[in-house]
């Protein structure tokens, strides 16, 4: 924040004033230095002090405490904002969304695509000067398939062979039996070696996600809490951790054991957390902040069309969307649901509610990724449709089945933002002029919103799904029986089987088609309701160079620079 700068400058004029007055009074230390002629100076007083260059610190706001600020256990883009700059996989993104080298300097790949063998570039450490090693992502990778650690993200790992098996075992006494048939293994301390289950066309973009970062066995064997405070923690990225004041701040510094380090201009990034979009951007408007993202939505209305340099805005492979629970009565009930989504007026809400040039979702695979024939979303078409006198029938219909007249009293879960709250009140709104309903709404922190999602406790809940690699696949197989983020409950075995199809095939107008029609299954069936493809609307300083947006990820600062 501005306010730690000017403190730190009173803090240097305050003990500069301290030495002036030591110098200046008397003292009985003897001295050793003979008495000055009245005007002649020493050769240090003659010269010019050296200033310190000043430190290049970027502000911003993580809008969220971090859930967790471990690879093998993060789900949230409020942890994978800390873990992006914190710490590197075999690959990494280029600000242009080429995958390059990371940790690893090259990889081969056998002519069936299932082995795929890294060697990592030689003297790269981790922040506390351990040189990182093959061992440690295959240490990691294991860590997160273990059902001991109860990883939600396990299943992007599943890609492996035999992960799946592990993960999914119920018999610790077979563990360690199952572990050792995970197809990741260190050859030595700078070659590890990756059997597939079956061809991954995406795998490479895989290898640059989180899920596949390194963790430091020493490190977790020593201290299995070491991701939880500041003071233990130890990454191999552009930049470390030095300070955690949970639920307040947070401060990066350059990582001084980075192989890349030479890149990066910044000294420090100071992360406030604050989840009120209104008081961010009124610290970015006082200079308190150099990036404001999230953008209070009536601000993104304003600035849409502003033309005003320092706005950004782009697309965002993401989906926002509304869980239903397909295990609470009358959720259960597919009219019900189709009814619910009918009764949505999708452009009132992206043009007067969220104002950031959102797009009215009818399907959940966001623009920007192609099939075998164009973008993908563009194909899909339009999976379903608006229609209030419809969306009525569908609603008697479905409750009579269930036995009930009317709709009974629930509630829309969802995390505390302004913004979402505002597009809570707009579809309680629309519910209740157009299905004759009300609706409460309940706002709480987003990591209880995931704990009681995982826990079927809601009826109705806020979501949003931000692609992990750029394929359709990162959507469609959240919806599987089995799936760790199938929060709506939902099961569908045809469902199940396109997404299989789409898993082990090697033909991508095969894949491309069964995912087609696993959405278009999904959408019939309709266990969640799309609301709008989202944008990537912000602000940032012009003294900020260097800020970059992949499609799927948080704006990146690793190559910032601060230019005055």
């Amino acid at each position: 924040m501005k306010a730690s700068r000017f403190s730190l400058f009173s803090l240097i004029l305050v003990f500069m004033l301290v030495l002036s007055g030591c110098f200046s009074g008397q003292t009985d230390e003897p001295t050793n230095s003979a008495p000055k002629d009245e005007g002649e100076k020493t050769a240090e007083e003659g010269k010019e002090p050296e200033q310190a260059p000043e430190r290049k610190i970027l502000y911003l706001n993580n809008n969220e405490e971090p859930g967790a600020l471990h690879p093998g256990i993060a789900q949230g883009t409020h942890d994978s904002w800390i873990l992006e700059h914190t710490f590197e996989g075999l690959t990494k993104k280029t600000p242009e969304g080429e995958i390059v080298d990371g940790m690893a300097e090259k990889w081969d790949v056998s002519d069936d695509n299932l082995t795929w063998t890294f060697h990592l570039k030689d003297g790269m450490l981790w922040s506390n000067g351990d040189p990182v090693t093959a061992e440690d992502f295959e240490y990691a990778w294991k860590y997160a398939l273990n059902p001991a650690s109860a990883s939600d993200y396990a299943y992007q790992l599943y890609y492996l062979e035999g992960a799946e098996e592990y993960n999914s075992s119920e018999d610790e006494s077979k563990y360690a039996e199952l572990e050792a048939k995970v197809g990741v293994k260190a050859v030595d301390e700078k070659t590890l070696e990756i059997k597939l289950a079956q061809p991954t066309p995406y795998f490479l973009d895989l290898t640059s996600f989180y899920t596949y970062y390194p963790v430091n066995k020493k490190v977790q064997e020593a201290n299995p809490d070491w991701s939880h405070e500041a003071s233990s923690y130890v990454s191999n990225g552009a930049f470390k951790l030095t300070e955690w004041n949970h639920k307040e701040s947070m401060k990066l510094e350059k990582n001084e054991n980075y192989y890349d380090k030479d890149k990066i201009k910044l000294d420090e990034v100071q992360f406030v957390i604050i989840d009120n979009e209104d008081t961010a951007w009124q610290m970015y408007q006082a200079d308190e902040l150099d990036l404001a993202y999230p953008l209070p939505q009536d601000v993104q209305g304003q600035l849409v069309d502003s033309g005003n340099p320092e706005f950004n805005n782009g697309p965002d492979f993401s989906v926002y969307y509304y869980n239903l629970n397909n295990k609470v009565k009358p959720f259960n009930n597919v009219k019900v649901r189709k009814a619910l989504s009918m009764a949505i007026e999708r452009n009132t809400i992206t043009e007067h509610v969220a104002q950031g040039g959102q797009k009215p979702a009818f399907g959940i695979i966001p623009p920007g990724i192609n099939d075998v024939s164009g973008d993908f979303q563009e194909n899909s078409g339009d999976l379903f449709k608006e229609d209030v006198e419809e969306a009525k029938k569908l609603l008697a219909e479905g409750l009579a089945e269930e036995g009930m007249k009317e709709m009974p009293k629930f509630t829309i879960l969802y995390n505390t933002s302004e913004g979402h709250k505002k597009i809570a009140e707009a579809v309680q709104e629309m519910w209740r002029k157009n299905l004759d309903f009300t609706v409460d709404l309940e706002n709480v922190e987003f990591q209880v919103k995931l704990d009681r999602e995982k826990a079927g406790d809601y009826q109705i809940s806020r979501a949003g799904w931000s692609g992990d690699y750029v394929d359709p696949m990162t959507f469609v197989d959240l919806w599987v029986s089995d799936g760790a983020f199938n929060d709506a409950n939902y099961a569908n075995p045809e469902y199940d089987k396109q997404i299989e199809i789409a898993k082990t095939s090697n033909d991508q107008k095969v894949r491309m088609e069964a995912m087609h029609k696993a959405e278009e299954i999904l959408m019939d069936g309709m266990p969640i309701v799309p609301i709008y493809f989202y944008t990537k609307p912000f602000m940032v300083k012009p003294h900020v160079k260097g800020i970059f947006t992949p499609i799927n990820r948080y704006p990146q600062f690793i190559y910032a620079d601060i230019e005055k």
